[in-house]
């Protein structure tokens, strides 16, 4: 059975059941939070834990590394919502050590790619668009560093409120 047919015969039963009501709240977060994450399996259910977040308190934006890598990409977008129609009132970039992200090598990334089947005319046609690509899939060496910078892209975005 794939895994997609497993999660769709758990949530058959799940909704059957109404397990869903308990779950059940605003789309509001009722600590006025949103934090930006890594995506990392091992957060799922630790980060929330270690906070006392509940279902309801807080947005969550997940990416790779916690980086919010352009000042007008989704993860900035998703904070701009947020804020301006979800009522949230603070952001939070949380950052982990051991993180898949950290000494990501773009080189080594690429030829992954191309393994993959992704052709050099595409990775050209990226070059020539204007992304650079080696800067836009490196990783980190210095999660402190990391959680620094995408707090001082959201700490002097132009469209955020003062404070």
């Amino acid at each position: 059975m794939s895994v997609l047919n497993e999660i769709l015969e758990f949530n058959h039963q799940f909704v059957g059941n109404k397990e869903y009501e308990r779950f059940q709240t605003t789309k509001f977060p009722d600590k006025g939070l949103v934090i930006v994450s890594c995506m990392d399996t091992r957060l799922t259910e630790l980060m929330p834990s270690a906070m006392n977040i509940k279902n309801g308190d807080v947005k969550i934006i997940k990416s790779a590394g916690a980086v919010i890598s352009h000042p007008f990409g989704s993860i900035m977008r998703s904070i701009l919502v947020a804020i301006y129609e979800l009522k949230a009132e603070e952001v939070m970039v949380i950052g982990h050590y051991d993180c898949g992200m950290s000494n990501v090598n773009a080189d080594g990334l690429i030829a992954k790619m191309k393994d993959r089947g992704v052709e050099d005319s595409t990775l050209d046609t990226l070059k020539y668009s204007g992304l650079d690509l080696k800067k836009w899939v490196q990783g980190f060496e210095s999660v402190e560093d990391s959680v620094r910078n995408s707090v001082e892209l959201v700490r002097n975005h132009p469209l955020l409120p003062e404070g």
